[in-house]
């Protein structure tokens, strides 16, 4: 019974508190956690132009890292957007225009499956190519930063090949 009393008390003093420090809590606004009104307009810098022209006129932007997916070197404003119906990168680097368009053609690397399995076409899963390849901008880093690379420090990596 004494175990009864005092879970009953404990109920009704925090009854008692939320009752008094409710009006309080409602009316004080929370206070907004990145410093500003959350209905001021973000001071967002200007889009930036991507660096390079006319696909083809660009030479390729070194690599800096082992098994870096290579950046796109040319603009591609004007490209249309990569659908499950299209790609226009595919015009350029697939495998079977590559030659004709004078284009680096895409890796081996994409014509596998999850299991390494060789496909005939460019696998599903490597479709959307700036997932991973992107274009370059010319703009100020956004943190300081060291960063060399393997290839750029002049490390080696397997079968002691330069990377």
């Amino acid at each position: 019974m004494k175990q009864t009393v005092k879970t009953t008390f404990a109920v009704l003093a925090a009854a008692a508190c939320w009752t008094f420090a409710a009006p309080t809590l409602a009316q004080q606004a929370p206070a907004p956690m990145r410093g500003a009104d959350v209905a001021a307009v973000d001071q967002a810098p200007d889009a930036k132009k991507y660096l390079g022209g006319k696909p083809g006129g660009q030479e390729k932007v070194a690599r800096t890292f082992r098994d870096q997916p290579p950046v796109i070197p040319h603009a591609v404003e004007n490209f249309d957007e990569i659908t499950l119906e299209e790609n226009q990168c595919l015009s350029c680097h697939g495998a079977d225009t590559y030659q004709k368009k004078k284009a680096p053609k895409i890796g081996d690397s994409h014509f596998r499956d999850r299991e390494g399995k060789l496909l005939p076409g460019a696998a599903a899963a490597r479709h959307n190519c700036t997932q991973c390849h992107v274009p370059q901008v010319d703009a100020p880093p956004l943190v300081d930063n060291e960063f060399k690379g393997d290839i750029v420090a002049g490390k080696t990596g397997k079968a002691g090949k330069k990377n």
